[in-house]
């Protein structure tokens, strides 16, 4: 079944130098954009991952090289994110998004490199947070709990996908498991963005979790001391919470949101002080 879109639907995989989001780096990511009527363009960059701080490229974990076939030397002349950001923004732009397991770390992994770009002097107008987000391995899970290489199996024809664990190959079969789910599904899963991004669960507001929006959408903590607290109350009572995080080994992404959301309060704070008028 082919996708009933009103706006382009952006699928993408990332292998990286390892799983550890505020340390490691993309080091391939792969685009296929689906336009409304069918049209599609892929687009697969190889990146040199980069340390900003140490000014030097980033090595990559063996245990991921196990996993994606790419070695440090053959990054080496690549760009570095730095490099095509514009060139990947621009991918993005007026675009939702999906990818398998994306939610939980491609999508953290990317607002990461794009952060680091803007820290390193690039300008960029990036806002991953308002596109909706299809997790094809959450609605996979819901229906037939399992991984990719069995979700294209299953659903695609019972073969292996060639070159599983290549960014491309991997985002490919990513958008192939997704139109046969909706085959598979015709009663069950509206062939619409809204309702299949639904299947992400719960809402988070930072990329990793760390905050998650309750029923009247207030940012709630989801970790350590104060969890289940919204982050409201935890202004009032234990203010220099926020300046933990920003010093703590969090995402930037993260450290970004907590800084949000501590300036919005002060500004409220200072409003009610002057009962609402500054001057």
């Amino acid at each position: 079944m082919d996708l009933n879109l009103k706006r382009p639907l952006l699928f993408f995989d990332i292998e990286s130098t390892g799983l550890n989001i505020p340390e490691d780096s993309i080091i391939e990511l792969s685009f296929v954009k689906i336009f409304p009527g069918g049209e599609e363009r892929i687009k697969t960059w190889k990146i040199k991952p980069w340390d900003y701080v140490g000014n030097r490229q980033r090595p990559i974990n063996p245990e991921a090289s196990k996993v994606n076939g790419i070695t440090d030397d053959m990054l080496v002349g690549c760009p570095t994110f730095f490099d095509v950001a514009e060139e990947i923004a621009e991918w993005l732009q007026d675009s939702d998004l999906s990818g398998f397991n994306a939610a939980k770390f491609d999508l953290p992994m990317l607002a990461e490199e794009f952060e680091r770009a803007r820290m390193a002097g690039k300008d960029l107008k990036v806002d991953l947070h308002s596109p909706k987000m299809v997790d094809v391995q959450n609605i996979f899970h819901a229906m037939e709990p399992r991984n990719l290489r069995a979700a294209y199996r299953f659903y695609c024809g019972g073969e292996d996908f060639d070159n599983a664990h290549t960014a491309e190959a991997d985002t490919l079969a990513t958008y192939e498991v997704l139109k046969a789910q909706l085959d598979r599904y015709p009663d069950t899963l509206k062939n619409d963005v809204d309702a299949l991004s639904a299947y992400v669960g719960k809402k988070y507001v930072d990329f990793s979790g760390h905050l998650i929006a309750d029923e009247k959408g207030e940012p709630v903590v989801n970790f350590g001391k104060h969890k289940g607290r919204t982050l409201r109350q935890v202004y009032a009572t234990d203010p220099s919470y926020f300046a933990w995080v920003q010093q703590g080994s969090f995402t930037l992404d993260t450290k970004a949101q907590f800084n949000r959301f501590k300036e919005q309060y002060d500004r409220e704070k200072l409003a009610a002080k002057f009962n609402g008028k500054l001057f």
